[in-house]
């Protein structure tokens, strides 16, 4: 357990070179470094810098986690102290040529105004259940939870779920004024919880009933310049799709016969920042296009591309299919750890995926992703890194679904265009996302 203050304070820095010309110490001046205590009240106190002679800069430990770091030698300090006890003040006073002065008093706090306590009890009848209930006591302002990606805000008990074993971290968070104090636990689940992914509910889908394509949940990403694949296809705002007899038609057709960029036009259809997700089960009801140079895509991306870039942000290929290998699906996983070729995925086969309909299916937890092709028995591939990092597990945060078909490219095109082939269709029945809700 542990007690922390945060709050900030201005720092005010001025040029070194301009003090040593300006303010250069006089042979035999000296200084001391001192302040004074003073109660505001029984928690509250204030600190008045008294140090005297030549110096440049004061550094303040209040001795409760809360510093401060100033050359204005008038600052006051108030500060809180929410606990009984006695805290040591530290004072540092430098000069300009680095020499240091220390004054060192003891404040005794002899109230508790606030203080921070919590129970943790994991439920004996489901393990994977942690009961948290706030027993903090004295005047604050708000509080919440924070453990897994759940905040939770103001709950004086939560039952906290941890599908998986392992060690977590809980933190309880209060906020009195501009001060945050917070007090920390760890847990320790022994189980998995073998019913997590089937009580995931369904929380989204598209069944593609209207009669078109519904702009609340995708948007048409249009352009041409390859996408970074040597692609040859333009993609159009729309015209490439449609919404028939309860599916969605992405049909891929040919401008000419010169297989070169623009010859051919397709949809790019995404999700992003209309609907992104974290964790649960995808599925994808899809039948695939067929011939030489096709290269159909189910697929993700990470929400904050446009900050962090590709492949940091984490890419997810559900489902690839390239047409000169017919009946086989590609599952594959691009992170900053490996991408590209480097990419962490496998290949499957899957007959009659150009004839029939077949479910594209991603269980996501925060351990692993498992992918496979019309049930989850049928695993195409499993990425679970066994240490986790900012580099190979970008996978803790929102992801947007892509639905395109290109034609060419580095992989697509790796052994031609077939240009007697076209126009060919990815027809899709629906994308469903399912969740576990508490």
């Amino acid at each position: 357990m542990k007690l922390q203050v945060i709050r900030w304070f201005h720092i005010l820095l001025f040029p070194t070179l301009i003090f040593l010309v300006n303010c250069e110490k006089e042979d035999g001046q000296d200084f001391i470094a001192d302040f004074s205590i003073d109660f505001i009240d029984d928690n509250n106190v204030k600190f008045v810098n008294l140090s005297e002679g030549e110096y440049y800069s004061l550094e303040w430990d209040f001795g409760n986690g809360e510093t401060a770091t100033t050359t204005n030698k008038s600052k006051q300090y108030e500060v809180y102290y929410p606990e009984a006890g006695d805290y040591d003040v530290r004072l540092s006073v430098l000069d300009y040529t680095g020499n240091t002065k220390v004054a060192t008093k003891t404040v005794n706090i002899l109230k508790s105004d606030l203080v921070l306590s919590f129970t943790a009890e994991i439920d004996a009848a489901n393990r994977n259940y942690v009961n948290l209930v706030n027993t903090s006591e004295g005047d604050y302002d708000s509080f919440r939870w924070l453990y897994a990606d759940m905040i939770v805000d103001n709950e004086p008990s939560v039952r906290a779920y941890f599908p998986f074993s392992g060690s977590y971290d809980i933190e309880l968070e209060i906020t009195k004024g501009a001060a945050i104090f917070s007090l920390e636990k760890t847990v320790v689940i022994t189980q998995d919880d073998p019913d997590y992914v089937s009580n995931f509910t369904l929380v989204w889908s598209d069944e593609f009933d209207g009669n078109s394509v519904n702009t609340n949940n995708w948007k048409f990403e249009t352009g041409a310049s390859g996408w970074g694949n040597s692609e040859l296809q333009n993609y159009t705002n729309g015209n490439n799709a449609e919404v028939k007899d309860g599916k969605l038609i992405i049909t891929t057709s040919k401008v000419n016969d010169d297989k070169v960029a623009g010859s051919y036009t397709s949809t790019r259809m995404i999700s992003k920042g209309k609907k992104e997700f974290t964790y649960g089960k995808m599925e994808i009801r899809a039948k695939l296009p067929s011939g030489t140079g096709i290269w159909p895509a189910i697929w993700m991306l990470g929400g904050n591309i446009d900050n962090v870039g590709w492949p940091a942000c984490g890419e997810i290929d559900i489902m690839e299919y390239v047409g000169y290998q017919p009946n086989t699906i590609h599952s594959t996983v691009h992170t900053a750890a490996g991408s590209g070729n480097n990419g962490d995925g496998s290949s499957k086969a899957l007959e009659t995926a150009e004839e029939d309909f077949h479910v594209y299916g991603l269980i996501w937890t925060q351990e692993e992703l498992v992918f496979y092709s019309d049930s989850p028995e049928n695993v195409t591939h499993t990425y679970n890194p066994s240490t986790k990092t900012e580099d190979n597990w970008p996978f803790d945060k929102p992801h947007f679904f892509i639905l395109n078909i290109a034609v060419g490219g580095t992989w697509g095109g790796a052994q031609g265009i077939d240009n007697s082939i076209f126009p060919q269709t990815m027809e899709i029945d629906y994308v469903r996302v399912y969740q576990f809700l508490d």
